[in-house]
């Protein structure tokens, strides 16, 4: 079943149901200040971080779901609706709502009277716009009035949901002309404040909660608009809000336009006050005067657009199905830069208040990023590598705010420092910025301890070398990629966390899956040194690599597929002698991607076993048999029912690294295949099932053994994102970034007469047209670059404006 469509003129997904089966929501902003908006208006706003900027209120885990948001109501003569359809829920005559790049509108219409509203946040400006445009579509004047309604939150967003006590105590506001300014803590220790202001004459306000919803009310029914007036509240203490009323009046046919700004400032010290207990609103008054008229707003709205359109360009396919055109071109691209942004710190699946940036996460989220804004990735890979420990070791997550270690996590992921190789070598090669390894970057955030990041790189690769078990495999520390595979973390503690509790020392549980990581990018730290003339350090590097692959000959193999890992007791996982869990997906992929034991048909045969194993309906499980009761030594992965999250649902993350298995060893049928069965805007037909939205990936979907197989969860942030955009575009269309070029090596079905593929490059706008005349899946008969045939598959760095590109494939 569907609630909407794909309108890709527009680039926008249209809902044209307020019920869809969870919300679908969008994000907006792009820099420091980012809103979060689902299709009924519900969401909230924060400035950099989720936790300690949080800007408005939004309550997770709801009855009903999807608790606050930027609401407006409108009271038509005693009817009370909300063109969002929420919270009122009022039927509405009419409702639409489309998510485009960075921007939502929602738009319903009630007894002749529509009401769209605009959400967006400019570029570079602190603030989210929503304009509000009236019509009255009846033949006659209509009188009504509107309110708008957002909850404040501006201090720590854990201590919000715990330290009542004080909160309730410490609420303060101002209201100056038409605008509605949140200084609470502001007298304190803050230098910053919010404030929520309109471009016309209010009528009436409310910056209490309470006297606007009434004390036993919902937003569903506030007390003043139900009763059609404000209170002219103002709090002190209890909960802040705040609120505009209008009184309007529109003759028949006619519009009216209002511009709401919701904004961020911060203030010097010495800057803070006007005069005593009055804030300095210079910055925020200025702000507001960018959007008092419908001509600015449109002019930045516009701005935003052209600015996606220019970024979009660098990476465009043109091909037989507008699936794969649309998610690879639109959806695919925009849902890698909400990720870079976001990691896995804000969505309506994570709090954003446990979590800061991933190491592992954000190194991922910049294969899917780089393309686009390249200084963007550079400056995120130097942040990262700040964050590393001295022996290569890493902080698992940063606060994006401070940009430190978070000790609450802290670090012992034993895969972390492998995954900084491959950011770096995807954007030295994405760019051509060898200075890049020059900088100097400190470790632990510790300038005095500085050294330069190709410095940062031996480190992460020799963390591996001197964390080894007893097999000559890698230690898994605390997880590797799974951070549910416990294997050093015994919990009978149901208030502890599993993977911050790494109670058993001197474990010697050990990780074929980051063996295979090792393999595949001790490979690549091993190029680029060869490219930097380092031919002493590449050959010591790939003598370890060396070491590796004959640890996973002799004690990886499992005789049809690659073993998972071994446990504190030296016990196999994901082996045929398991009685559960007796294949995983992670190490299978990375062995695959890293062609390890090519020579003897080992990764056919892991490929193999994988689709008679793993595979389903739905896409491919991360294990099976499930494991079906809980086991301390394996910890949070056999906490899960059957067939969801780690205990053998589909974690669409690592379906990629099977899909690039199977294009390495030439099977283009099902790569495909496999992409296709987890590709958003393939399942739009089940959306009923699915559930999440149909533009963006699921970290999530149900496996074959859940009760409900094809469920998604953990829409949005998730590695996927980057992950399947990596695949689909340098190994299935294959067109791969590499140091001395584009290298061209696509691997796709059989069927297929061929694509075309806009690849911006280095400067360079690469048209590459491919046919498949002969339908193979793999193999490149001829290759020509402006009319010249050239022997290979390599198209050299070119210094034009535009470059043409003929492949037959063959």
């Amino acid at each position: 079943m569907r609630f909407g469509f794909f309108d890709d003129k527009n680039r926008e997904y249209v809902i044209t149901r307020p019920q869809t089966p969870w919300p679908w929501i969008n994000y907006l902003g792009n820099d420091d200040f980012f809103s979060l908006v689902s299709n009924t208006g519900g969401g909230y706003s924060f400035f950099k971080d989720p936790r300690f900027r949080r800007i408005t209120r939004f309550r997770y885990n709801n009855v009903p779901i999807d608790d606050n948001g930027k609401y407006f109501y409108i009271n038509d003569n005693g009817t009370v609706w909300s063109p969002g359809w929420k919270p009122v829920k009022t039927e509405l005559d009419q409702y639409e709502c489309r998510h485009g790049l960075g921007y939502t509108k929602i738009a319903g219409t009630k007894n002749n009277l529509s009401a769209e509203v605009t959400y967006f946040v400019p570029l570079d400006i602190p603030v989210e716009i929503q304009r509000v445009k009236l019509t009255n579509r009846s033949t006659e004047k209509k009188s009504f009035k509107l309110f708008s309604f957002v909850e404040w939150n501006l201090w720590n967003a854990l201590d919000d949901m715990t330290n009542f006590q004080r909160n309730y105590n410490i609420g303060e506001v101002e209201v100056e002309d038409s605008a509605i300014y949140h200084k609470t803590e502001y007298r304190e220790r803050r230098n910053h404040y919010a404030f929520y202001s309109a471009n016309r004459k209010m009528d009436g306000f409310d910056t209490d909660r309470k006297s606007f919803v009434g004390l036993y009310n919902s937003y569903a029914d506030p007390d003043v608009v139900r009763n059609g007036k404000s209170k002219n509240s103002v709090v002190h203490g209890w909960s802040p809000i705040a609120s505009h009323s209008f009184e309007i009046e529109l003759n028949a046919g006619e519009e009216t336009e209002l511009i709401f700004v919701l904004g961020y400032v911060e203030n010097k010290t010495e800057e803070k006050w006007e005069t005593k207990q009055v804030i300095n609103k210079a910055k925020a008054k200025a702000l507001i005067q960018k959007f008092r008229y419908s001509e600015q707003v449109e002019a930045e709205l516009k701005k935003l657009k052209n600015y996606w359109t220019e970024l979009l360009s660098n990476y465009q396919v043109k091909s037989h199905d507008e699936r794969l055109d649309r998610m690879v071109n639109i959806w695919n691209q925009y849902q890698n830069m909400v990720t870079f942004n976001m990691s896995r710190s804000a969505s309506y699946f994570e709090s954003g208040i446990g979590r800061g940036m991933g190491f592992r996460d954000s190194n991922q989220d910049l294969i899917g990023f780089v393309h686009l804004i390249p200084e963007k990735a550079r400056e995120r890979i130097l942040d990262l590598a700040a964050t590393q420990l001295e022996d290569g070791g890493a902080w698992h997550q940063y606060q994006p705010l401070t940009k430190k270690g978070n000790a609450e996590i802290g670090g012992n992921f034993n895969d972390d420092p492998l995954w900084l190789i491959l950011s770096t070598t995807q954007y030295i090669k994405e760019t051509g910025d060898f200075p890049i390894l020059e900088e100097m970057v400190p470790f632990n955030n510790d300038e005095t301890k500085a050294q330069s990041l190709l410095d940062h790189l031996n480190r992460s690769f020799l963390h591996v070398v001197n964390n080894l078990g007893p097999h000559g495999l890698p230690l898994i520390g605390r997880a590797d990629w799974n951070d549910c595979l416990n294997l050093n973390c015994f919990s009978t503690n149901p208030d502890e966390s599993y993977q911050t509790t790494g109670n058993k020392k001197g474990g010697v549980a050990e990780s074929v899956m980051i063996a295979g990581m090792f393999v595949l990018y001790g490979n690549d730290y091993a190029e680029l040194l060869n490219y930097l003339d380092k031919a002493n350090e590449a050959e010591k590097v790939l003598a370890e690599v060396e070491k590796m692959k004959n640890a996973i000959s002799k004690y990886g193999w499992d005789g049809k597929w690659f073993l998972r890992a071994y446990d504190f007791f030296g016990k196999k996982i994901g082996s045929n002698e398991n009685e559960e869990g007796r294949i995983f997906i992670e190490s299978n992929g990375f062995c695959t991607m890293a062609e390890i034991g090519v020579e003897r048909g080992w990764p056919q045969q892991a490929l193999d076993s994988v689709k008679k194993h793993l595979d389903c309906e739905y896409g491919i499980v991360l294990n099976n048999p499930p494991y079906t009761e809980y086991d301390l030594s394996k910890g949070e992965i056999t906490s899960y029912p059957e067939g969801y999250k780690e205990n053998a649902g589909i974690f669409c993350h690592n379906n990629p690294w099977i899909m690039i298995g199977e294009t390495t060893a030439g099977n283009g049928d099902r790569a495909f295949e496999y992409y296709s069965k987890i590709c958003p805007s393939y399942l739009e037909e089940i959306s009923d099932l699915h559930r999440t939205e149909p533009y963006v990936y699921a970290q999530m979907i149900a496996g074959k053994d859940a009760w409900k197989p094809g469920e998604a969860k953990n829409s949005w942030l998730t590695g996927t994102a980057a992950w399947n955009f990596f695949a689909v575009s340098q190994y299935i269309l294959g067109i791969k970034p590499e140091y001395d070029g584009l290298i061209v090596n696509p691997c796709i079905p059989k069927e297929w007469d061929g694509f075309s593929v806009q690849r911006k490059f280095r400067g360079t706008e690469y048209r590459i047209e491919v046919t498949n005349p002969n339908h193979v899946s793999k193999g490149l008969k001829e290759l020509w670059i402006d009319g010249k045939k050239i022997v290979g598959n390599v198209i050299p760095v070119q210094k034009k404006v535009v470059c043409n590109v003929k492949v037959v494939l063959g």
